[in-house]
């Protein structure tokens, strides 16, 4: 699946940069189903629904041409949202003192998600201080997935 989101992602960036956006994510997974090609994009300031129908409209006949999926699929374009998931090395110290939410694979000393403010990343590692003051590292084959959160 990665070749598949990593020709999208070279497909979809200068687009989106054109639109003046940035690329957030691509995702190419199967649902209920059917598949979803979905393109996450972000800006200062808010992705608006005309930002969305922009990218979309100049991306399609891109992926048309270049046909770099053999299924058929939902072809989709959103914001990141203000939840968004943290995947990359950038986008956890751009987003270091943030609330986050780590969901992990296992239940650690009881609980399988942990909410705080994001201390660290090393690695993979995600080090977050709980609302009690405690400071929790969880090893990058602990976490499944941390999320931006909103009070």
């Amino acid at each position: 699946m990665s070749k598949i989101t990593d020709t999208v992602s070279a497909l979809a960036a200068p687009i989106v940069e054109k639109q003046g956006c940035e690329l957030w994510d691509v995702e190419f997974v199967r649902e209920a189903g059917e598949w979803f090609l979905r393109v996450y994009i972000d800006k200062e300031g808010g992705v608006s629904i005309d930002d969305c129908e922009a990218v979309s409209r100049a991306l399609d006949p891109l992926l048309d041409e270049a046909d770099p999926i053999e299924q058929s699929y939902t072809f989709e374009v959103s914001s990141a949202g203000l939840e968004r998931a943290l995947k990359r090395p950038t986008d956890f110290q751009r987003f270091m003192g943030s609330l986050v939410a780590v969901k992990l694979y296992k239940a650690a000393d009881g609980a399988k998600e942990y909410v705080g403010t994001l201390r660290g990343y090393d690695g993979g590692a995600v080090t977050v201080e709980t609302k009690t003051g405690e400071t929790r590292t969880f090893e990058k084959t602990e976490v499944a997935s941390v999320h931006l959160r909103i009070n």
